[in-house]
């Protein structure tokens, strides 16, 4: 009995013991796992350290960002870096065509060499190094305005040319303009002479623009547009920034008096040349006021039918198919042009005509013996013809290039500057 106890407790003993150790074993296993995350979070921060150094500090910018829509065709895919050079830009349309570009010289910047097409989805790959030599790259996609959101002007002169004093600038927008003051304020025209020129809108899609008298002969004119973004109406924005520039040549200007049936031609203030011409009928008078050259033929077709002018089997009550240094006065079809079909003794003593002002010529327009081979050599785009003493009205400023017609009050009332 004493025996069993004895083992009992030794049993007991042996029991509470092994109780320990079981104990004493999950300690240090705990005690073994504690030291190991300690170690793994040292070895990532060693990591990150190593990584860190490795960062390059090259800071890419691409504009617009990634995904814009509605992206300017002018100022878009423009390329910069901070702390470092740009290595190499590529650029490509959605179906892969590349897109030519600049790297500035310092490496700071990279811009695409044209202006971008409409409604096109452009991809960016850019790559630079630090000055460590450490690369840094940035991608970007963007697509650009659609036709749909977009206007822009059609202007005349053109870029480069050389005009009469009496050109005005001329800008057909393609879509209507609801905020014509928005438009007209990124549009600015100026001469060399000094003079003030001030804007006046025909329409919602036609703005011209001169100044008080016409252009000082030698003068250049500057025509700049800076309508890109500009809101011309409800979601639809400008695509243009451009500059143009003209010059003005020598001051003629040639007054057709349709009752004297002579036609005189001045430059600088001095009279050149007298012509005997033939205005329109007394049935089709010639229109009165100051109308300026827009276009100039060697030969040109001229059908009644597409100006009014039929029978009553609705044919054009003439088709000349060959009519000889044309030069065009109006929009509504007024020319002043060569006449081989007419005597010879029309000229200074009859009005026959339909209503534009006709000169002596020869069939072919190949003579330059003529009156109307002269004045169409020595006559420009943007040369005034004014005529007087016509029975009929005076033309509308707005058919054709005339709106020196209107006063210099009402063309600045129609500004919207």
């Amino acid at each position: 009995m004493t025996v069993s106890k004895r083992r009992k407790g030794l049993m007991a003993a042996s029991a509470l013991l092994g109780g320990v150790l079981v104990l004493s074993a999950c300690s240090d296993e705990g005690g073994s796992t504690s030291a190991s995350a300690d170690s793994s979070k040292a070895s990532q921060a060693q990591v990150d350290e190593a990584a860190a150094k490795d960062t390059s500090e090259a800071q890419i910018t691409i504009a617009p960002k990634n995904g814009a829509a509605n992206a300017s065709i002018n100022n878009a895919a423009l390329v910069t870096v901070a702390k470092g050079k740009l290595t190499q830009v590529t650029m490509t349309t959605a179906s892969g065509d590349a897109v030519e570009g600049t790297l500035a010289a310092d490496g700071s910047s990279w811009k695409p060499n044209g202006q971008l097409e409409r409604s096109t989805t452009y991809k960016i790959s850019a790559t630079a190094a630090d000055a460590k030599g450490r690369e840094a790259h940035g991608n970007s996609s963007f697509t650009t305005v659609s036709p749909e959101n977009s206007f822009i002007g059609n202007f005349t002169p053109e870029d480069g040319s050389t005009v009469g004093v009496g050109m005005p600038v001329s800008i057909n927008f393609n879509k209507p303009i609801t905020d014509k003051k928005a438009v007209q304020d990124g549009i600015t025209v100026t001469s060399s002479s000094g003079q003030e020129v001030v804007g006046h809108w025909f329409n919602n899609q036609r703005l011209d623009l001169r100044p008080e008298n016409y252009w000082q002969g030698g003068s250049t004119v500057t025509l700049k547009l800076a309508l890109d973004g500009v809101e011309g109406a409800d979601g639809v924005v400008g695509v243009q920034q451009k500059t143009v520039t003209f010059k003005v040549g020598r001051n003629q200007v040639s007054t057709v008096d349709a009752k004297a049936k002579t036609m005189t031609v001045t430059r600088d203030g001095k009279t050149v040349k007298t012509i005997p011409i033939s205005a329109g009928s007394p049935d089709n008078p010639t229109y009165n006021g100051q109308m300026v050259i827009s276009e100039k033929f060697k030969e040109t077709r001229m059908d009644g039918s597409t100006v009014g002018f039929t029978d009553d089997d609705g044919k054009g009550e003439y088709d000349i198919k060959d009519v000889p240094h044309a030069m065009r006065l109006s929009t509504s079809g007024t020319f002043i042009h060569g006449n081989y079909w007419g005597a010879k003794s029309i000229f200074g003593s009859v009005n026959t005509s339909h209503g534009c002002v006709g000169l002596s010529d020869t069939k072919g327009a190949d003579d330059p013996g003529t009156a109307g081979a002269w004045f169409y050599n020595n006559s420009m785009i943007g040369d005034v013809v004014v005529v007087k003493n016509s029975p009929d009205k005076t033309i509308a400023p707005d058919n054709g290039l005339n709106g020196w017609n209107m006063s210099w009050s009402e063309w600045t009332a129609g500004s919207q500057a």
